[in-house]
């Protein structure tokens, strides 16, 4: 979960600005059988820090799509948060999972598969992990790592990057009971359900959030 790598700006692992995802997704090999050591992966992993303003960028960009949906439909109450997971084939059962863990913590944001969506999960290697990328222009994405998600538990790991999506910023001195710990508690630590404050935090963002766009864009 060493993740969020600001691409464009910085050199700090946060949430990447990255340009170019109006293309598809490349064609990535098999995922490799031999797992980095746990030492190496948990110093990146605790190092990685948090570039807060590229993860605000991102879960405005997502925000902004919501609201041109409720835009052209305003009677729609529910805030529903699409998602493409056909880039990550081999991470379905996890993000299910996932998917399945936040709609059933939160009662402001549902996420859910289809058409037209907000973001896309996708998968491969990579050396910075797992983490979240958006272009800024409401349009985002999940990088599920092979490695990473072969030393630490997946699901946890993939729950925690959506976390990203959500508006949570990564916290790695927090306990294994905090979800957005990410790798801070190392790889026996298995919890992929956000804590009491995480799902508060997702609410508050989401009922009040909105209302600041729709105040913004009158």
């Amino acid at each position: 979960m060493r993740h969020l790598k600001n691409a464009v700006a910085t050199a700090a692992a946060g949430l990447g600005l990255v340009a170019a995802l109006g293309t598809a997704p490349v064609a990535v090999a098999a995922p490799a059988p031999a797992a980095p050591s746990a030492s190496s992966t948990i110093a990146a992993y605790n190092g990685s820090g948090e570039n807060a303003a590229a993860n605000r960028a991102f879960l405005d960009a997502v925000m902004k799509s919501v609201a041109e949906k409720r835009a052209a439909n305003p009677g729609i109450k529910a805030v529903t948060v699409t998602y493409d997971a056909s880039g990550a084939p081999s991470f379905r059962g996890q993000i299910a999972n996932s998917t399945q863990i936040w709609n059933s913590s939160v009662s402001n944001v549902q996420l859910q598969e289809g058409s037209g969506a907000d973001f896309t999960y996708r998968e491969g290697n990579d050396p910075r992990g797992s983490y979240a990328s958006t272009d800024g222009h409401g349009r985002g994405y999940i990088f599920l790592d092979y490695a990473q998600n072969q030393q630490y538990d997946s699901t946890r790991v993939t729950t925690h990057e959506t976390g990203h999506v959500l508006g949570l910023p990564d916290n790695y001195s927090g306990p294994c009971s905090e979800l957005m710990s990410g790798g801070g508690p190392g790889p026996s630590c298995t919890n992929a359900q956000p804590d009491a404050n995480e799902r508060a935090r997702v609410n508050q963002l989401w009922q009040n959030g909105l209302a600041t766009l729709s105040r913004s864009a009158s």
